[in-house]
């Protein structure tokens, strides 16, 4: 009990500190008027490209948690695939016309064999995510980006 007290007190009074320092900003590399430094912080988070970095490490995340038959983290990277690819198109939303069959029938039928925890409907869908990953960038004039089934694991993460 007393070290619960203790641990409150002192994150209690971090967070004073912290509000008290007028000047706590870091990075102060960001700099111009306030129109130069909102395109220096859109250049930082780019186009389209960063969300796809993130959503190839979550789909490889995706697969191995479906073979583990992990679903609590298939689920968690359903979620996050979602969160990554809306962020990407709340940046370049000409590429929504490409996404919107991805957002709204592969990805959610991936989702619905995670939550039944059905290996075999998982490996199908997955199959079918695959293929769409691959029909989007051929839409988008990529196709050299060629998404193949993962064969090696490169996270820790395991059930």
């Amino acid at each position: 009990m007393k070290l619960a007290i203790t641990a409150a007190l002192a994150v209690f009074l971090f967070l004073i500190a912290c509000s008290n320092n007028k000047n706590n900003t870091q990075g102060e590399w960001i700099k111009g008027s306030e129109e130069e430094k909102i395109k220096i912080t859109e250049r930082q988070f780019r186009g389209f490209d960063m969300a796809m970095v993130e959503t190839g490490y979550r789909y490889q995340e995706l697969y191995w948690a479906g073979k583990d038959q992990n679903w609590g983290y298939a689920n968690y990277q359903v979620e996050k695939i979602k969160i990554a690819v809306e962020n990407g198109l709340q940046r370049r939303p000409k590429r929504a016309k490409s996404a919107e069959h991805f957002l709204t029938d592969v990805l959610p039928q991936i989702q619905k064999s995670v939550d039944a925890k059905d290996s075999a409907e998982f490996n199908n869908r997955f199959l079918i995510l695959t293929s769409n990953c691959n029909s989007c960038h051929a839409a988008e004039n990529v196709s050299f980006f060629t998404v193949k089934t993962p064969t090696e694991r490169q996270s820790p993460i395991r059930k």
